[in-house]
């Protein structure tokens, strides 16, 4: 059984704070000063360029993105980390659409995070062969996975409500008829039991700094179904992902039949080593276990806001096991009243264009956390605080 008591002490959670944004940006493992001071002082200082090879630092993308790929179900060796969710979004559907060059529609849907679609947006202008982009509400996808459908762009977990994709009916479906199918994990890793290997994914990208607890801007991650390392195309064609990357040869082929073929270009180092601080974490983690606890939580915090909070409107799934690991309400008020908690040291965030969200992320949340802040949503609303001056104007970032 997993200790969750043990869990939370390993965090550096500011004194007083509940902290319900581990679903945006997870929080600072104690053990990041002392992994990034040893780095500064005996690796970078003493080593510079030798820590290519002394530090090993040239196959982190790889051992890392096997820590990585194991908690997602990856089998090892299909597995990097590098770059951003951006890159790797743009990165895993130019390769699924160069496995069926004949079909033009890119499947997605309208809950899917912004930048996924603003990725394959550029992506079509920059081929300009005709491609076209539909996104129908989460509901209808399995209505819209046809044979004109080339590849199928879903994050499993929406972004906004935590409505949670059937990935096996999916992928069954899109074999079926002749596509590839492109899972976004961000909302996923580290928050729901994932099986990428079981459910026959062919790609899956995700990012590391939300409940992976890697730090602002951790490497995102990108795997590749065995089947296809042998064909799948590195449309982005780094120096980091060539067959012979020291012989500088000045033609590109890529690394054959191994997932260093997804890699592109030089890593930041110093990212990987506040990473590699987070999932020492997760080695103790069963990730069955946190769901439940998520569940559990997720399931009170639920209870505790209807019975407590009116004027706030469920709108993740009801069903605990159609949702990830966030709880979101809709409310007319819903920026005021988050700037408002916020203020009052309970951290969740908002999302346009009332959604206020709450991520539950047993690693370091218990019930009293649970109870204390709805005790303090429930006094805001009482008292109307969120109609106050301060808490009308809006941040830059939301």
């Amino acid at each position: 059984m997993t200790d969750f008591a043990w869990t939370r002490d390993q965090f550096d959670l500011p004194e007083g704070m509940i902290y319900l944004n581990g679903n945006s940006l997870g929080p600072m493992p104690k053990a990041s000063v002392p992994a990034m001071t040893r780095f500064l002082n005996d690796e970078w200082r003493t080593e510079l360029i030798k820590g290519w090879n002394t530090k090993n630092w040239f196959m982190q993308t790889n051992t890392l993105g096997d820590r990585v790929g194991a908690m997602i179900g990856a089998p090892a060796g299909t597995t990097v980390v590098g770059d951003t969710l951006s890159i790797k979004v743009f990165q895993a559907v130019a390769a699924g659409m160069a496995l069926v060059p004949d079909r033009k529609v890119i499947l997605s849907d309208n809950g899917n995070f912004p930048t996924d679609l603003y990725m394959v947006e550029g992506l079509m202008k920059l081929k300009d062969a005709g491609h076209e982009l539909r996104t129908p509400d989460p509901e209808d996808v399995m209505d819209g996975i046809t044979e004109e459908v080339g590849v199928v762009m879903i994050t499993e977990v929406d972004y906004r409500t935590g409505r949670r994709h059937d990935m096996k009916a999916i992928i069954d479906k899109a074999h079926s008829v002749g596509a590839v199918v492109v899972w976004d994990l961000a909302h996923s890793a580290g928050a729901v039991p994932v099986d990428v290997a079981g459910c026959d994914t062919d790609f899956a990208i995700g990012c590391t700094y939300k409940y992976l607890n890697g730090g602002p801007g951790a490497p995102a991650f990108i795997h590749v179904a065995e089947r296809l390392l042998d064909r799948v195309e590195p449309v982005l064609s780094g120096w980091y992902g060539h067959e012979a990357p020291f012989a500088f040869d000045t033609d590109y082929r890529p690394m054959p039949n191994k997932i260093e073929r997804m890699r592109i270009g030089t890593p930041s180092i110093a990212s990987f080593v506040l990473l590699e601080g987070a999932l020492d974490i997760w080695d103790k983690v069963d990730m069955n276990d946190l769901h439940a606890k998520s569940i559990e939580l997720s399931e009170l915090f639920i209870q505790e806001v209807e019975a407590r909070c009116p004027g706030l409107t469920l709108v993740s799934p009801r069903d605990p096991q159609a949702r990830g690991s966030h709880v979101s309400f809709a409310f007319e008020h819903g920026y005021a009243a988050m700037q408002a908690l916020i203020a009052a040291n309970v951290i969740g965030d908002f999302r346009a264009p009332n959604v206020m969200r709450f991520g539950i992320t047993p690693l370091f949340t218990t019930e009293d956390d649970i109870r204390a802040a709805v005790d303090t949503l429930e006094t805001i609303l009482k008292e109307e605080r969120y109609k106050e001056e301060q808490f009308q104007k809006r941040s830059l970032v939301t």
